[in-house]
């Protein structure tokens, strides 16, 4: 099975950040939207693992806005989580970072309306849709996938927990993920809002890792 990366979403204490670095996740993301309960308001990002990227969360965010949040916070992603049309996925490219463009999944989702974004974004983000723009805890029906013919590579997001693993094993060995690169995690291994279960994690991440 290819190597699925783990991206784990959501951090906002440093105490945690730290301690969950420590397992050496590929992503660690940050979301910078004050509407989120885990609204990034530290002024730095603790030192991270080497091989761990920093993930920027904006939600139909100016230019100016992510631009300044790359260079206080040394963000390598920015993941984009509003409305954001291909142009603006574009111009964020620009800042000289790579794009993560998140589309909210439902059994009716067409997925022809990407095609505008594949030269524009390095990554796809698909999660589940619900009241908010993510963090809803619940999964979608990944069947739908099978209709997904780009090139570009996707995380796959929304609800995912221990729980999820037989069901990953599965999607993972079908079409439908042939273009799956990461696993994007968050709410179901918090003890509280924002902060991370590295137990949890630790076993998640090896539960992964053996597929």
């Amino acid at each position: 099975m290819k190597n699925i990366k783990l991206k784990i979403c959501g951090m906002k204490y440093p105490e945690n950040i730290t301690e969950i670095s420590a397992l050496q996740p590929d992503y660690l993301g940050f979301i910078f939207w004050e509407k989120s309960k885990r609204n990034m308001t530290l002024d730095s990002i603790p030192e991270l693992h080497e091989t761990t990227k920093k993930v920027g969360v904006f939600v139909d965010a100016s230019i100016q806005e992510i631009a300044a949040k790359i260079n206080q916070y040394q963000l390598d992603i920015i993941q984009l989580h509003g409305n954001e049309s291909f142009i603006i996925c574009e111009n964020v490219k620009k800042l000289g970072v790579e794009v993560i463009k998140v589309f909210s999944m439902d059994s009716t989702f067409n997925f022809s309306k990407l095609k505008e974004y594949v030269f524009a974004v390095d990554y796809f983000l698909f999660d589940t849709k619900g009241k908010l723009p993510g963090g809803n805890g619940i999964t979608f029906d990944w069947t739908i996938l099978e209709n997904y013919h780009f090139n570009v590579p996707y995380f796959l997001s929304g609800g995912i927990g221990t729980t999820e693993i037989d069901g990953l094993k599965k999607l993972l060995k079908s079409p439908a993920a042939n273009k799956c690169y990461g696993i994007d995690v968050n709410s179901r291994f918090e003890k509280k809002l924002g902060i991370k279960n590295k137990i949890k994690l630790q076993k998640f991440k090896k539960l992964l890792y053996e597929i």
